[in-house]
């Protein structure tokens, strides 16, 4: 089979980081025709240099990032600088990105990308809020049809949530755009806290990164160290949940995640539960299903594709 299509929507982010690297080293699987930067994570002029960083240290220089929106749709922007860090990236040592950045808009490179490709061969990979998805769906109707299916990190049921009691990071961020791209009819795969909180980088699976000895490598490993200080503290967990790779790794290997095809609504009015996913995992309404709702993974198998894919780079 030809490698499926896709667009890489993120605001790296050290799980975003690996994310992105896992797609760049499966050319076999998946053809990145490009990468948008949103805000999320840290702001936009962040978002989009870590992009670039994570491109050179693929060695994937002729990647194309674009640059999107750097705000949410009617709210202000939240960022996550207490869980990433300052840069988005803390962690290893990287160098500041020679690769340009594209001059066209994010949200105008989706637009004409899925104008241009025959309908039904790309899919969407939001590993942020889903601003510039849903832009792209309001200002250019016509491309939602011809979007093969959305692939996004985002969310939660049992779970709940990670940045309120009730919500999940990416859809609070950005309710309103959540509740466009859930909206559209466009088939979408939900890899949720449910089933990233399971994809767990122990220290034996750290050691593994280190131990590919390259430069993406000991980069993976560094982020991590970094990144899991917070979730160790918040959650006692064995280390840092890998969120974003989750979507990367369902496009290569699918047979790893489980889930159920179930009503996903988001919650955009209340105080109290803003951004939540409102999950019908039991199936309680009769609210027709629009999303699949991934509820768990084979973590060794995930963690064997994710280090034999990073020490080909």
């Amino acid at each position: 089979m030809s490698p499926r299509k896709i667009i890489i929507d993120t605001d790296p982010g050290q799980d975003d980081a690996v994310a992105v690297l896992l797609a760049l080293a499966s050319p076999e699987e998946i053809d990145v025709l490009g990468i948008t930067a949103v805000a999320g994570n840290v702001p936009l002029p962040l978002t989009q240099k870590n992009a670039r960083i994570i491109c050179e240290l693929a060695g994937k220089t002729d990647t194309k990032v674009f640059s999107g929106c750097d705000a949410p749709l009617s709210r202000k922007l939240v960022t996550a600088e207490h869980v990433h860090g300052k840069t988005g990236l803390d962690g290893p040592t990287l160098p500041d990105p020679k690769m340009p950045l594209q001059d066209q808009h994010a949200v105008d490179f989706i637009i004409d990308t899925l104008r241009a490709e025959e309908a039904g061969t790309v899919t969407l990979c939001p590993l942020g809020p889903l601003t510039n998805i849903a832009t792209a769906f309001n200002k250019a109707p016509d491309i939602v049809e011809k979007v093969q299916e959305i692939v996004l990190m985002g969310g939660a049921y049992f779970e709940v949530g990670n940045i309120t009691p009730a919500a999940e990071f990416n859809i609070y961020v950005d309710p309103e755009a959540a509740e466009v791209v859930f909206k559209s009819g466009v088939p979408i795969v939900v890899m949720p806290l449910d089933v990233t909180h399971k994809a767990l980088v122990t220290k034996p699976r750290n050691n593994a990164f280190r131990a590919i000895g390259s430069k993406v490598g000991l980069a993976t490993a560094e982020m991590t160290d970094f990144f899991e200080r917070f979730d160790k503290e918040k959650y006692g967990s064995a280390g840092a949940p890998l969120h974003d790779p989750c979507v990367t790794a369902y496009l290569i290997k699918p047979d790893l995640f489980s889930g159920r095809h179930i009503n996903v609504e988001i919650e955009t009015q209340s105080d109290l539960t803003l951004g939540m996913t409102v999950a019908d995992w039991w199936r309680v309404t009769d609210r027709p299903a629009n999303a699949l709702f991934i509820g768990d993974i084979d973590a060794d198998g995930f963690f064997s594709l994710l280090t034999e894919r990073l020490a080909r780079l």
